[in-house]
C-alpha cells in the first residue's frame, strides 16, 4: 500500500512539475537526470528512431528552437539585472512537455558563487513559467547542452 502511495506522489509530482533545478538540488529532491531521461524521449540520437527530432530539417528546426530559447532567456537574466562577473560555464538538460511547456530545466554551472546561484534559479524558474520552449512535438523530449554565459558588459 505504502509503495503505491509513494509511486502516486512521483507520479504526480513529475506530471505537475514546472521547475529549473540545480542537479545536486534536483538529487536531494528525489528527482535524477536517469529517472526522467525513462519518460522523457531524446530529442536527437544518434539512432534515429530513438530521436524524436529525426530528419536533418527538424534537427535544424531543434537547433535553431534551441538557441532561441537559451538566448531569450539570457537577455530576460539581463533584463532582470543579473549580471556574470565572468564566463560561466554549464550544462542544461531541459525536459518539455509535447506542448512546449517546460517540465524540468535542469543545470549545473561552475564556480558560480551560492547568492548568484540562488538568483539565477530563482530567475530560470520565473523565465520557464511564462516561456515555453518554441517548438513543439508529439511526445515529451529532453534536450540537453554545454552552455558558456558571457561576462556581462
Amino acid at each position: 500500500m505504502h509503495k503505491y502511495l509513494l509511486l502516486l506522489l512521483f507520479t504526480a509530482l513529475t506530471v505537475n512539475a514546472q521547475k529549473g533545478l540545480s542537479i545536486p538540488e534536483a538529487k536531494e529532491q528525489g528527482i535524477t537526470v536517469e529517472h526522467l531521461d525513462s519518460i522523457y524521449k531524446s530529442a536527437v540520437h544518434a539512432e534515429p528512431d530513438k530521436a524524436v527530432f529525426k530528419t536533418e530539417t527538424e534537427q535544424q528546426q531543434l537547433s535553431e528552437a534551441y538557441i532561441k530559447f537559451l538566448t531569450d532567456f539570457g537577455s530576460f537574466l539581463l533584463k532582470n539585472n543579473f549580471k556574470w562577473d565572468n564566463a560561466t560555464r554549464g550544462w542544461n538538460r531541459i525536459y518539455i512537455a509535447p506542448n512546449g511547456k517546460i517540465d524540468y530545466f535542469l543545470y549545473r554551472l561552475r564556480d558560480l558563487p551560492a547568492e548568484k546561484e540562488k538568483e539565477f534559479n530563482r530567475l530560470l524558474n520565473l523565465y520557464i513559467k511564462d516561456h515555453k520552449f518554441p517548438i513543439t512535438a508529439p511526445v515529451k523530449f529532453a534536450q540537453c547542452s554545454p552552455v558558456t554565459y558571457p561576462k556581462s558588459e
